[in-house]
């Protein structure tokens, strides 16, 4: 049965100056957000200044939406989209696919080096990853770093974004100049994994940077130096990326509570 506060309780508490102890005040508020009639009775125990005064305020609100702008357009680059890209994505993806066209040109023009395209490829979606969440590059990153989707969550989608653009291109690239494929997403899918579970000790952004140029100057630079393909990418090694790339997963899967804590710059 619900005790409703009496007369007097309701007077003390719609006189502004009554004094009424703050577990009182809490209780009747709690109690009014569901009782339409307490709520009444509080409107009617009001003075005349303080229905004076809310009458003035509603009809300021009331004159103020009639008389001001229209609502805005709803933008068609809504939050729910955000959370798959952002528009400053969009140039490092562009200029992902450009490097691999020129790496195809020139492993067409001088056939003696190793394949480009194979070296470029784990590390060729690690730009694009670096700030697909980060406060930096993400206009709404305020809006949505509060929701439950962000986090690992949000990161995977923009990864998995990137990735869509990023392995079509590998694939394309790689059918016109004869690599293997598998020897070119594994990598790639290695890499992306690497990042996001070392992301989640020192930032998406430091371990993208550290990744790939620890590749570079490991692999790419000796691989074109002695025009030898790297040991890393010859046949036969295909299965050991693809467990490379689970085992990663799987780490990154099991820091999600750390995407969490990453600082504003990572």
């Amino acid at each position: 049965m619900t005790t409703h506060p009496s007369s007097a309780v309701i007077a003390r508490y719609a006189d502004p100056e009554a004094d009424l102890d703050e577990v009182t005040v809490w209780s009747v508020e709690v109690h009014l957000e569901d009782c339409a009639s307490c709520r009444a009775r509080v409107a009617g125990g009001t003075t005349d200044d303080a229905r004076a005064l809310l009458d003035r305020i509603a009809a300021g609100v009331d004159h103020g939406i009639a008389t001001g702008p229209a609502p805005a357009r709803r933008r068609r680059w809504s939050a729910a989209r955000s959370r798959w890209l952002v528009w400053h994505l969009v140039p490092w993806l562009i200029m992902t696919v450009a490097v691999l066209g020129c790496a195809v040109l020139i492993e067409a023009a001088t056939p003696r080096l190793p394949s480009l395209v194979s070296l470029l490829a784990p590390v060729a979606p690690l730009p694009a990853v670096a700030i697909a969440w980060s406060r930096r590059h993400d206009p709404a990153w305020e809006l949505l770093a509060g929701t439950p989707a962000a986090g690992l969550a949000m990161l995977l989608r923009r990864t998995a974004a990137v990735l869509t653009v990023v392995m079509p291109a590998l694939a394309l690239a790689t059918a016109r100049t004869g690599a293997s494929l598998a020897l070119t997403l594994l990598p790639c899918l290695a890499f992306t994994a690497a990042t996001l579970a070392l992301g989640a000790f020192v930032g998406v952004r430091l371990a993208a940077v550290g990744l790939g140029t620890a590749w570079a100057l490991a692999v790419v630079v000796p691989a074109v130096v002695t025009a030898h393909p790297p040991a890393v990418l010859r046949p036969g090694t295909s299965g050991a990326w693809a467990l490379l790339a689970l085992a990663l997963a799987g780490v990154a899967a099991a820091q999600a509570h750390h995407f969490r804590r990453l600082s504003s710059h990572n």
